[in-house]
């Protein structure tokens, strides 16, 4: 469905609800290696945050997290 302006669209809504809630910012997350998307944000004036760093927890990460405090 790339090209038909659906992404693009979707995100001018979102930025027009942001707008309209007094939004400072929109984030949201591309993996490194898809440059076809990377490219596309960077045309809507996205700019990356390449000093963030994303981390995760999995489920059996948040368990034993869980369980490590009383």
């Amino acid at each position: 469905m790339r090209g038909k302006g659906y992404g693009r669209a979707l995100l001018e809504r979102l930025a027009q609800i942001a707008k309209d809630r007094g939004c400072g910012r929109m984030e949201w997350a591309v993996l490194d290696w898809n440059d076809p998307a990377i490219q596309f944000y960077r045309k809507l004036g996205a700019e990356p945050m390449e000093e963030w760093t994303v981390f995760r927890l999995t489920e059996d990460g948040i368990a034993k997290l869980a369980g490590a405090t009383p």
